[in-house]
């Protein structure tokens, strides 16, 4: 009876699924020349040529096309074994995170502790990241689970809520007290990265509350907003929750021009096919930590 490598099983759905040896050895965190081993190791296994090999690539012989339907099972049924029999702390596998910067510097090291609690085997990998780069690592498979400005608008995508972060107008304490109004008009607005829903919103409400004429700096970093607004530079409207305690320390005081940007609506995504047990698991632990989190912000 010929015997199937799990391993092998899964190198193969990796390298269909993205595209090429390459993407798959990074997937896989092993070289290209160990994918291309276990790929041929599987093929002498079954007797059969999976691939054609090409210039251009690989491509599935029909051969193959019809072992994807079976391994892809193969592959669900090892999934229920992982979440039905094999004890959590017993699962050993290396999982992506990819995480925006508002949330690694808010609860991302209660979730990560909270992870390693429930699976101490597991080696996470974080990605800190801006959100729209994010979602094309999640589409490319380049990271598992993504936290990140959501929901992801893609039937293949699983999306779970996660608390908002309410916004809040600041300036450098030392700042005279002025009309809170006109902070906005004659200082910088300092603002998250160019490529980021935050500053596509809070642009369109400055030239529409305040007019085209408006100085928007923009940073990748939001230690970097929050250090900007310290020195004097200019004013930004930042998650309350990071911004309480530079207020509590002096450095920081907030007003109110009379209005504020929505808060910021994140989700705990990932690709519903292949189902992925630990990933799931990981999104719900994602939930919970940042729901305690935002309770233990309003105590």
């Amino acid at each position: 009876m010929t015997r199937l490598n799990l391993e092998q099983i899964r190198t193969f759905l990796e390298v269909v699924r993205r595209g090429g040896v390459r993407r798959a050895a990074l997937a896989l965190h092993v070289t290209q020349p160990a994918v291309t081993a276990r790929l041929k190791a599987l093929e002498n296994t079954l007797s059969v040529a999976l691939f054609d090999r090409t210039t251009n690539g690989l491509t599935l012989t029909r051969q193959g096309e019809r072992l994807v339907r079976h391994a892809e099972q193969f592959e669900q049924l090892t999934e229920q074994v992982a979440a039905n029999i094999i004890a959590p702390d017993a699962i050993d596998m290396h999982l992506r995170i990819g995480v925006a910067e508002t949330v690694a510097q808010s609860w991302l090291a209660g979730f990560v502790a909270a992870l390693h609690h429930s699976f101490a085997r597991v080696e996470v990998e974080i990605d800190v990241d801006v959100s729209a780069n994010l979602r094309q690592s999640l589409l490319r498979r380049e990271v598992d689970l993504a936290i990140l400005l959501g929901p992801v608008s893609d039937p293949a995508v699983n999306n779970l809520s996660l608390p908002e972060f309410e916004l809040e107008w600041y300036v450098a304490a030392n700042v005279p007290d002025a009309n809170d109004a006109a902070l906005i008009a004659s200082r910088p607005v300092i603002t998250y990265a160019r490529n980021t829903r935050p500053y596509r919103d809070l642009k369109e409400m400055l030239f529409k509350r305040v007019g085209p004429g408006v100085q928007i700096f923009t940073s990748s970093s939001l230690s970097a907003c929050f250090g900007l607004v310290e020195s004097g530079l200019g004013v930004a409207a930042l998650p309350r929750a990071l911004g309480r305690s530079l207020v509590a320390r002096g450095s920081l005081r907030a007003f109110d021009p009379g209005w504020t940007p929505a808060p910021l609506h994140f989700t705990a995504s990932w690709l519903g096919e292949p189902k992925r047990h630990v990933v799931e698991t990981a999104a719900r632990l994602a939930v919970e930590t940042a729901a305690q989190h935002a309770a233990d912000q309003n105590t």
